[in-house]
């Protein structure tokens, strides 16, 4: 079992930037696939990235593509989430999530491991 935990949401203004990690424990980090996920109130839990084992592959929403990028540093056991550009849309409890054997997945039943979510809010 891995555990997970998300840091770096804040509050920022429209166009600013934020880079959330997410710090892995328990187990082999390399060995799993990760993604990132959002939820605003009252909104179901959306795709927002996802990379391979080794980071070779990654894969974003459509909403996010060309301004979040998704990386792992599998020595630190740490994935992140550089966000630019923000945009009040993108305002939303962020989390991460891993699986051991499907890459890509864009669901989140696809994924067996979640962290707690960190808060991220994008003002106009």
């Amino acid at each position: 079992q891995v555990q997970l935990v998300e840091s770096g949401g804040g509050l920022v203004q429209a166009g600013d930037s934020l880079r959330l990690s997410c710090a892995a424990s328990g187990r082999t980090f390399s060995n799993y696939a990760m993604g990132w996920f959002r939820q605003a109130p009252g909104q179901e839990r959306e795709f927002v990235a996802a990379i391979s084992f080794s980071g070779g592959l990654t894969y974003y929403a459509d909403s996010v593509k060309g301004r979040f990028t998704i990386s792992r540093v599998n020595a630190k056991n740490t994935v992140y989430l550089q966000m630019n550009s923000l945009k009040p849309e993108d305002t939303a409890v962020y989390y991460c999530a891993a699986d051991r054997t499907r890459v890509g997945g864009r669901r989140p039943l696809e994924y067996n491991y979640w962290g707690q979510g960190t808060q991220v809010t994008v003002s106009s």
